[in-house]
């Protein structure tokens, strides 16, 4: 069975589970009901996904219980990360990645846009306007 990652992200769960994630969109209800159904594997559970960023994010997120990974596939994306009160800025060109730590607030721009894999925490994401 295969899965297109650009539809459905994939949840990785504690020792040998994973799963598509049926339905998923990017609502507070959808969030919200993956959340509860991610929330029995904890920091351990993550959720993959691959998706194609155009301009610039409209919020900041946070992943309180673990680190995200980013990776660029395609275009280039300038990433902000909150530390210790200033902000980063680093930019990411096809197959280049970043890791956001537990709690970093961060944001990005993607210009006229490219695709991005995300490993990211599955539970306790949140985000703020931007």
């Amino acid at each position: 069975m295969t899965t297109d990652i650009t539809a459905i992200p994939i949840h990785l769960a504690p020792g040998d589970r994973a799963y598509p994630v049926e339905g998923f969109t990017w609502t507070p209800e959808r969030l919200a009901a993956y959340a509860e159904t991610a929330r029995d594997d904890g920091p351990d559970g993550r959720m993959v996904m691959m998706f194609h960023s155009v301009g610039a994010w409209d919020s900041w997120e946070r992943h309180p219980l673990g680190a995200e990974v980013v990776i660029a596939c395609t275009g280039t994306h300038r990433f902000v990360q909150e530390l210790d009160g200033a902000e980063r800025e680093v930019t990411l060109s096809a197959g280049e990645a970043i890791i956001n730590p537990p709690g970093v607030w961060h944001t990005a721009d993607s210009g006229s846009g490219g695709w991005i894999l995300t490993i990211t925490p599955g539970v306790g994401t949140e985000h703020r306007p931007r």
